[in-house]
């Protein structure tokens, strides 16, 4: 990196000393807290039970689709407009915004992937106090309180949420500034209309120079031209101790109360070397937050793209066991609350309430608003090989066969910012990468891909035909002077395209097609990161919030740079197959919508036993708000893993959606095979467990992509009712089937799985094909070559044992059926069988069968008869868990022929293995054992 650096200013000189020197760990100092963020701090100071709102019942209005009232801030007779819709699928949404503001506030675009449909709200009663809406058949309803304002949703005699109830609603509406006003007229007409502006209050003005209209961090002012803008409102949720989501934070899964620090922060940043639990900000940020107890689940979008810090509070945070025991004796024992606030530095309230009841149902509401996980192409759910950076040609060559000569399997090599020309994307470095084709034509030959970074950030440069073109259409952000924002990042100075812009994503997407992108070929994919986007000599490491995207300032839609720049790419790969082809492309950075164009990474975290720890609950968290393509950097990006982290990280990789290794420029080389030949087998063998599950992972993402549902799930998903799954972190399910709990301790002689479903369910160890009943704490006895995995009694699980060197040579191999039965002796499953890369599946040109075995008989049935597929894989092995030996065994297949089949029965653990059937994985038959 010398010659890069040599030409940089001290600013970056001295970032990239912190980065890349021994200092490994997050500087605290570069990032504010709350109370060095003046709207958090303000507006936290706000006191409970003290709200001058209160709603204008005489303005109520009421539509088929919308109610509309207005509010009154008694303080200082600032009106706004209250909207509440009951929406399809049981959600309500409650917009707040100005009666009139000065100027219009930004209200967050191109997140929900439509404008939502409306079912219609009846009144039910009202009197001076309030009102009373029903939001349908069922006994749910709205209550508006008018003194003060409060809103509550109820069902039946329970209340599930309530708005407002601690009176914490505040709203900072947009004034003149009266320090520096020069037109006395326009303020004696701004003062004219009570419900436009209020008077400024004396209050007010002693005010107005704490950080309202200008706020200074480290060295950096933040001008605010708009003045104070921010907005909180609070919720109580009555009943629920366990609340979950609003990622991304480096914690439990479970949230914790924030009464004694600061709130979690949603605020996209580049945190180098981030610490683990706690709340502070990290690349990406969904505002959404589940609520879960075993009776009721539910969730709040909070749909506002601004720097969001969120309390939460609990009155039995704190509490011992013993103490709840206590209550309960002394009959004082109070329901369990949870109180979250929202806190938001600009914009507007828009907030949908999902109201469940169930889990999938909640999932399923968030999908109608936002949408479902990109379908991805197969390989994509295979290995990825990745480090910063492969040197050049050869070394991807000798990489490449390195995975040959050692029979491990991979699918991509990816390529960091040295591939490039000084950093300039798009393009390759002349020497080092000069032939890009002939070296992806290498790949494509053994069916193999590459990913090459695309950052967002544009070196400044009149030799560079990217900063020209982006310069001479004006596309590039703006300062708050109007001229084009710099700053620095990788390639030294640099511009930042306004992706906010449909025209500069369109051109942006234009790039990528095969005439623009020299040395571009098919089987190459992108991955963006530092979109937050990063600036190195920025304030936190980020842009500032005066940075104008047309007429919006940068603190309006922080949160959204990262999505449109996934989405510009990701739209960009698609154009260049003329439609065609699924894309590929990883984000750091995200927002509520952003599972629509791909998948996400964990960021830079390290080689720490913690690190690769919390890689579970925070890809739960993503997965839970509808991001199931989450993984984390495999083995850590900064520092370097002993060897039984590494092989640990490896075995719960295998086992996450997203499956990468990754390192750092300053680290020795972890190929998988330069740590001797034990450790190098443990490696191939948790990548190729990988590969004969990927059947399974495929048919989740389908089901991921139909239905919202996470691929990678808590265990209270699936067990709604069970409290001891409420806070497990270090296990997990893949969809309903497989339970998966890594070994995440150092030196570990055995881990302690919770197998849920008491009385009812049943689990298979896949290792060893020992059954265990559910409902228990099992003890399981480790070594290093043990990967705790559990499939679930009364599920059939398609897998492909012939592993080969990626996935795309496995395309017509046969499958082997794993058939686990519960206590009823019965089982179901699926199989979904597509091209693997094309967007033909929405022509319907798949496979998606429904295996079921039931008295004795295994059948395979079509799912969608009207779906047009064929595929040459055929199933070659049956193995059934759990079995009784037959006398005999029959296959019929859909032409009516019958064959008797070879079978083995192992008595020690009760398996039954059917041999060679050979019959096609798209056509009926049945199986009867006798």
């Amino acid at each position: 990196m010398a010659t890069f650096t040599e030409r940089m200013g001290p600013v970056l000189l001295l970032w990239l000393a912190v980065c890349l020197g021994g200092t490994w760990a997050v500087d605290r100092g570069n990032f504010k807290t709350c109370d060095q963020s003046a709207f958090c701090k303000r507006q936290r100071a706000m006191k409970p039970g003290e709200s001058p709102y209160r709603a204008l019942l005489e303005t109520m209005e009421l539509t088929n689709t919308r109610l509309t009232l207005q509010l009154i801030n008694d303080n200082n007779k600032v009106r706004l407009l209250l909207e509440l819709y009951r929406l399809q699928g049981n959600i309500t949404r409650v917009k707040i915004n100005e009666l009139k503001p000065l100027k219009p506030r930004y209200e967050v675009p191109d997140v929900l992937i439509r404008e939502p449909p409306t079912e219609p709200l009846s009144l039910l009663s009202q009197d001076e106090n309030g009102v009373v809406l029903s939001l349908g058949p069922e006994s749910q309803r709205v209550i508006v309180s008018a003194r003060p304002f409060r809103l509550d949703i109820v069902e039946g005699r329970d209340v599930l949420m309530s708005l407002n109830s601690r009176g914490l609603l505040g709203f900072e509406h947009l004034r003149m500034r009266k320090d520096t006003q020069a037109d006395p007229e326009a303020e004696n007409k701004e003062g004219t209309d009570p419900s436009n502006q209020a008077e400024t209050t004396k209050e007010e003005e002693e005010k107005v120079e704490d950080g309202m209209w200008e706020e200074t961090f480290k060295s950096h002012t933040d001008s605010k031209p708009n003045g104070p803008s921010a907005v909180s409102l609070d919720f109580s949720l009555p009943g629920v101790e366990h609340v979950y989501g609003i990622p991304e934070h480096a914690d439990t899964l479970k949230l914790k109360t924030t009464d004694s620090g600061d709130p979690y922060r949603l605020y996209n940043l580049d945190v180098f070397q981030y610490e683990l639990y706690n709340p502070m900000a990290l690349y990406g940020a969904v505002p959404v937050m589940l609520a879960h107890n075993a009776q009721r689940t539910t969730g709040i979008f909070w749909l506002n793209a601004a720097e969001t810090w969120v309390d939460i509070s609990s009155n039995t945070a704190g509490k011992t066991v013993f103490g709840k025991m206590l209550d309960y004796v002394q009959g004082s024992s109070e329901t369990p609350q949870t109180d979250v606030r929202w806190i938001s530095e600009s914009g507007i309230i828009d907030v949908f309430l999902m109201l469940g009841p169930t889990p999938r149902d909640v999932f399923s509401q968030y999908a109608s608003l936002t949408g479902t996980q990109a379908f991805p192409p197969l390989a994509s759910l295979a290995y990825h090989q990745c480090r910063w950076n492969y040197n050049d040609q050869e070394d991807v060559r000798s990489v490449d066969a390195g995975f040959d000569e050692h029979d491990i399997p991979y699918d991509f090599i990816w390529l960091d910012i040295e591939h490039t020309d000084g950093k300039r994307y798009f393009t390759w470095d002349p020497h080092k990468f000069a032939s890009p084709k002939e070296m992806l034509q290498g790949l494509m030959d053994k069916k193999r891909k590459m990913v090459a970074i695309v950052d967002p950030h544009i070196k400044v440069d009149t030799n560079y035909k990217i900063h020209n073109e982006i310069r001479s259409r004006g596309f590039y952000v703006k300062n708050k002077d109007g001229g084009d924002y710099e700053g620095w990042c990788w390639p030294g100075s640099a511009g930042y395209p306004d992706f906010t812009r449909p025209d500069m994503r369109a051109w942006w997407a234009s790039q990528f097609a095969y005439d623009q992108y020299e040395g571009a070929m098919e089987n190459l994919y992108t991955w963006n990161d530092m979109n937050e986007p990063s600036v190195f000599n920025g304030p936190e490491v980020t842009m500032h919030k005066d940075a104008l995207h047309g007429s919006w300032e940068n603190r309006d839609l922080h949160n959204l740079y990262g999505l449109y720049v996934q989405r510009a790419t990701t739209e960009g790969l698609i154009e260049r197959s003329g439609g065609v082809e699924r894309p590929f492309v990883l984000t750091r950075a995200f927002f509520a919508g952003s599972q629509r164009y791909g998948a996400v990474w964990t960021g830079d975290n390290a080689a720490e036993w913690d690190h690769l720890k919390i890689s579970i609950p925070m890809c739960l968290s993503l997965g839970l708000v509808g991001i199931s393509f989450c993984g984390a950097d495999v083995g850590g990006f900064f520092k370097s893993p002993s060897t039984e982290l590494l092989v640990r990280w490896y075995q719960t990789g295998a086992y996450q959606p997203f499956f990468r290794a990754h390192a750092h420029l300053d680290t020795p080389r972890r190929e998988p095979w330069l740590f001797g030949p034990e450790n190098t087998a443990l490696i191939r063998e948790a990548i190729r467990q990988r590969y004969t599950f990927l059947p399974y992972w495929y048919q989740l993402f389908y089901h991921a992509y139909h239905t919202g549902e996470p691929v990678m799930r808590p265990l209270w998903v699936e067990y709604p009712q069970d409290p001891a799954t409420f806070a497990l972190d270090d296990e997990f399910l893949l969809g309903r089937d497989l339970l998966v709990h890594p070994v995440t301790e150092e030196g570990a002689r055995g881990v302690t799985a919770y197998l849920p479903g008491k009385d009812e369910e049943v689990w298979f160890d896949i290792h060893s094909f020992q059954k265990h009943n559910g409902g228990q704490n099992l003890y399981i006895p480790v070594t290093m070559s043990s990967i705790p995995v559990f499939q679930r009694g009364g599920a059939i699980i398609p897998r492909k044992l012939r592993v080969r060197r990626s996935s795309t040579c496995m395309e017509h191999d046969p499958y082997t059926l794993y058939v686990a039965l519960n206590n009823q002796r019965t089982a179901e499953g699926e199989l979904y069988i597509d091209d693997g890369h094309t967007f033909n599946y929405e022509k319907k040109e798949f496979i998606h069968r429904r295996f079921s075995f039931t008295n004795g008989v295994l059948s395979s049935v079509n799912l969608e008869p009207d779906a047009q597929f064929t595929t040459k894989s055929w199933v070659e092995r049956i193995i059934i868990l759990g079995a009784s030996k037959p006398s005999m065994i029959t296959l019929k297949t859909a032409d009516g022929e019958e064959n008797q089949l070879e079978f083995d029965f192992d008595a020690s653990v009760f398996v039954l293995t059917i041999r060679k059937p050979g019959m096609n994985a798209g056509a009926d038959w049945t199986v009867t054992l006798q």
